[in-house]
């Protein structure tokens, strides 16, 4: 077993998950605190505003960006199927046609995030006080997308491959030198929201360098070489097909973040300032439950490369109570300490915080049941299944929200921040049990295939 790899095809798999898990879950914390960093110092230096400019722009960043992001997730699960069948030949190819993809898809979106940005945010309702400091911080940040997708696509592959401490050890390096610039930018140069773009760019851009390296550091079929990066098409099209559906559901996914952060926006930067913090700490608790979604994803994916059609089954089942047990305790602890953690971001503005917590308690208290939704798709993904949880994804959280958003919360009486937040629960709630459903027929499916192919005797391919 190679520095840093974890083993997916044998032995205790309870033990084997949570190694794997935990530095996922880390480094996505050191992730979310490149966005954290940014809303607490300009809370404490620039003020309530520019926490709200910075959050303004959180959901058409997701939308735009997670498209792209959903391919790096079928470079992963491709990467996993090669390695489960032990496929050297694919797994090279996977990797060489990986990271030409993330550097076309970080141009793609530096273009249109900078000459887009404030048509994007007019459309959302941006209020008109927050809106040039949003659009200024918004192209900041989509100017250092390439970083962003050539670390993205790297950590997928790296974990596909079971190195899940690498990834961590450089957001480590990257969240340190991303807060110490922060303050610089901000108080000794005094460039407001502009700083903290400019610093996170910078970071994800020795992040970016440092997961290339160590791709090319690797010893086995997955290592780099730059010379040999071009598009295999039998790869390009597996990484497309994999993960455009991933990209899709998770940007239609945004879309009902975007409607509902629009609604939020006409209740006023106030209340937008507190619902910006707030959900900044909901990422902190998300992290941990995309975590489970990324260990099933992978562990998935080996094992049905291999054709360990048992394993999976146990997988599920041990990343369903591990999310479940950690979504409950994760979601508890924040609503308690929920005003404290609030004044972290916001320091002068104590309505603010009174709004950070209404939302934190329709939120986070039930965000095991996301948790569940996460796993559930993950394990469907790690099987080849990839249309069929974005229909899912669309149908019950898209759909649903959207739905509610034009007819339950336009009823006068139930126009209200409480009523558009209770939302989400509902819909985590309505796609996790359909995806259990679908995760049952494909796994029955997929084993019944396996028990055929054992029979026959030629093995899984």
């Amino acid at each position: 077993m190679k520095k840093h790899q974890q083993s997916m095809l044998q032995g205790p798999i309870f033990p084997s998950i949570v190694a794997y898990t935990v530095p996922i879950i880390l480094t996505s914390l050191l992730q979310l605190l490149f966005n954290a960093a940014d809303l607490v110092v300009v809370g404490r230096f620039c003020g309530s505003q520019s926490v709200a400019a910075v959050g303004a722009t959180s959901s058409i960043t997701n939308l735009v960006v997670n498209l792209f992001i959903g391919l790096s997730v079928g470079a992963g699960v491709s990467m996993a199927h090669a390695i489960g069948s032990r496929d050297e030949k694919a797994m090279h190819r996977t990797v060489h046609t990986a990271l030409p993809m993330a550097v076309i898809s970080g141009v793609i979106l530096t273009i249109v995030g900078i000459s887009l940005a404030e048509t994007f945010l007019t459309w959302m309702d941006t209020p008109p006080e927050v809106l040039p400091l949003s659009t200024l911080y918004m192209q900041v940040y989509f100017a250092g997308m390439t970083f962003n997708m050539v670390y993205n696509f790297s950590a997928a592959l790296l974990r596909a491959a079971g190195d899940t401490k690498s990834p961590l050890i450089f957001l480590t390096i990257a969240g340190v030198i991303n807060v110490v610039l922060n303050v610089i930018f901000v108080t000794l140069f005094q460039m407001n929201v502009a700083g903290v773009a400019l610093a996170t760019t910078i970071s994800q851009g020795v992040s970016a360098v440092l997961v290339v390296i160590a791709l090319m550091r690797r010893t086995d079929a997955s290592r780099l070489y730059l010379k040999k990066l071009r598009f295999y098409k039998r790869q390009l099209l597996q990484i497309v097909a994999k993960g455009l559906p991933a990209g899709i559901q998770s940007s239609l996914f945004s879309i009902s973040n975007v409607v509902i952060q629009s609604s939020i926006n006409t209740f006023g930067d106030v209340f937008l300032s507190g619902s910006s913090a707030a959900s900044n700490i909901e990422g902190f608790v998300y992290a941990c439950m995309n975590a489970f979604m990324q260990t099933a994803l992978n562990f998935t994916g080996q094992n049905a490369g291999a054709g360990q059609y048992a394993r999976i089954k146990k997988i599920a089942g041990i990343c369903m109570v591990s999310v479940t047990v950690v979504g409950i305790t994760l979601g508890a602890l924040v609503y308690v300490f929920s005003p404290y953690l609030l004044a972290i971001y916001i320091t002068d503005s104590p309505q603010s915080i009174v709004y950070g917590v209404e939302r934190l308690a329709f939120l986070v208290l039930p965000y095991f049941l996301l948790g569940l939704h996460e796993v559930a798709s993950g394990t469907l993904r790690g099987l080849g299944a990839s249309v069929s949880p974005m229909v899912v994804s669309v149908l019950g959280v898209c759909g649903f929200r959207i739905l509610w958003v034009e007819t339950v919360f336009q009823i006068p009486q139930f126009h209200t921040p409480d009523w558009l937040f209770v939302s989400y629960p509902i819909s985590w709630v309505l796609t996790f049990v359909t995806e259990l459903i679908l995760l049952v027929f494909v796994y029955r499916k997929f084993a019944a295939k396996c028990r055929k192919t054992e029979v026959a005797g030629i093995g899984m391919e």
